[in-house]
């Protein structure tokens, strides 16, 4: 069976491409000094990659091509999108987020950096600057985290029609899912610098 017939077969395929790599090469790549940091980064990575990725496609094109297409009298209208691309878009962008976050927060954990990030690294003298870069980060994401599982998905449930609500309530819906959308677009810009950052440095 071609496991590229299915999403899960796909990733699981992924996953067994990448530790085939690993061990073909075990002797002769740059091997992470702490194997379960290099695991847990991994998995951010892919979490964030799935997250953003859906964040961006949202903003960027499902958005845009919904008002589009209700504002085409002559086409097939917006109800595809709505009814089966948006409801499994979400799926994976809610748990891609929670995903991100939580493997973030446990790396953070795992380096003994978690409540020096959250306090941006002012609980020590000289200012931590790890914990300030990453840390400006972490928080960035944990109110993008907040946005996703309140404000979007509370509206988009009515939008959708998951949940009962009026024409008033789901207009009011699409200006809350929107603007906190769009916020999460406007955080993601500096929290991915101050990710990258806490490794490389900032780009000034």
């Amino acid at each position: 069976m071609n496991p590229l017939r299915s999403i899960a077969g796909t990733i699981v395929a992924g996953i067994v491409l990448a530790l085939i790599i690993v061990l073909v090469t075990q002797d002769n790549h740059m091997v992470a000094g702490i194997k379960a940091q290099a695991i847990i980064i991994w998995l951010h990575v892919l979490a964030g990659i799935t997250w953003i990725g859906l964040l961006y496609y949202f903003n960027f094109v499902q958005v845009p091509a919904l008002a589009e297409a209700a504002a085409d009298e002559g086409g097939p209208g917006p109800a595809g999108i709505s009814k089966y691309v948006a409801p499994r878009a979400l799926l994976w962008f809610r748990w891609g987020a929670l995903v991100t976050w939580l493997s973030g927060a446990a790396f953070l954990g795992h380096k003994g950096q978690l409540a020096n990030a959250f306090m941006l690294g002012l609980n020590s003298d000289p200012v931590n600057q790890y914990a300030m870069t990453i840390g400006v980060g972490a928080w960035l994401g944990t109110i993008m985290l907040l946005n996703v599982w309140g404000p979007i998905w509370r509206s988009q449930k009515k939008i959708l029609g998951m949940v009962p609500a009026t024409p008033e309530e789901v207009a009011r819906a699409r200006n809350v899912a929107l603007l906190a959308s769009r916020s999460n677009t406007l955080m993601s810009i500096p929290m991915v610098m101050s990710m990258v950052g806490a490794g490389h440095g900032w780009f000034m």
